[in-house]
């Protein structure tokens, strides 16, 4: 069977991605990867710093397509807000949304809101960022994709719908895990509704397996931790593959043939460390149709979000 690359991403010319978390790892090497073939590339950042560097190096590259910054903090509902009006502002499309940014096993934090940090910004954040521009990629049509990155760690995730915010029990993995898990319940649940009021966009997932990234460098110590913090050599060496084969999954959600909605993509290795992107199976958790509607209506009060444009 052949092996999907970079190779095979159609020509983007034309088309309008946005990628949150775009100025290092899975995000630098998936704007990239777009821009060369044709998109113009949004790079939502936090950091004014990085972003600058990042849209520097891949115009060294004189790609075909484009790039800009979009300063975005994913930990700040305002900040979103303000991103989305000046896209708006700016696009009259969206082709491609890459929920891409995270943060893995941190130490215990807040977002300006209040939110636990992994949940607010690796679910909520993305939640709050995606349904303003759902007529945005309405007006893009067939083709427009919502992409929301996941990762094996949703296998050891439960919705804690008692304790969303880790409240009465902090655990840095568990935070995590139930991040992850959120990330495909709310593929699920969006796609549903996309399907039922016939719009041509899809949602779709993907995980990007074992990548040397700069994601889960800050320990929040303990076992798991410190045990983390010890194997990443050994990982890096042995399970791991470059942030550029790391991508490769998203980049398929987003732009391959064949695509349906609610497809999960990661790695084609043992144990979906490593690898060719191909489609590959959930938990029976990250199937639950009563907690993907439970999350989105539990989401839309948190984040005060208005998905009218489901219909």
């Amino acid at each position: 069977m052949t092996k999907w690359t970079e190779d095979d991403i159609p020509d983007q010319s034309g088309r309008v991605a946005l990628v949150t978390g775009a100025n290092s790892g899975l995000g630098f090497e998936t704007a990239r990867a777009l821009a060369e073939h044709g998109a113009h590339v949004v790079m939502a950042c936090r950091n004014a710093t990085k972003a600058a560097d990042a849209e520097q190096r891949i115009n060294a590259l004189e790609p075909t397509g484009s790039v800009e910054v979009l300063l975005t903090d994913m930990a700040d509902l305002d900040s979103i807000a303000g991103s989305v009006a000046q896209f708006a502002a700016a696009h009259d499309r969206l082709d491609l949304l890459i929920n891409n940014a995270g943060i893995m096993a941190t130490p215990k934090g807040q977002t300006a809101q209040g939110f636990e940090q992994q949940f607010g910004v690796n679910h909520l954040g993305h939640f709050a960022l995606t349904a303003p521009l759902l007529p945005l990629l309405f007006a893009a049509g067939e083709g427009s994709r919502v992409v929301s990155v996941s990762s094996n760690a949703h296998k050891f995730g439960s919705m804690n719908f008692g304790d969303l915010m880790s409240n009465k029990r902090y655990s840095p993995w568990g935070a995590y895990g139930q991040s992850k898990l959120a990330n495909l319940l709310f593929t699920s649940e969006l796609q549903r509704r996309l399907a039922a009021g016939g719009h041509p966009t899809i949602a779709v997932a993907a995980h990007p397996g074992g990548s040397r990234t700069e994601l889960g460098r800050e320990s929040a110590g303990g076992i798991l931790s410190t045990m983390f913090s010890v194997m990443r050599p050994v990982m890096n060496a042995t399970m791991s593959q470059s942030a550029a084969m790391g991508a490769l999954p998203q980049l398929h959600a987003a732009v391959a043939p064949g695509v349906v909605g609610d497809d999960y993509y990661g790695p084609d290795g043992i144990g979906e460390m490593r690898g060719h992107p191909r489609k590959v199976g959930r938990t029976a958790k990250a199937k639950s149709t009563e907690d993907a509607a439970r999350l989105w209506d539990v989401s839309l009060e948190l984040t005060a979000t208005d998905d009218a444009a489901l219909g």
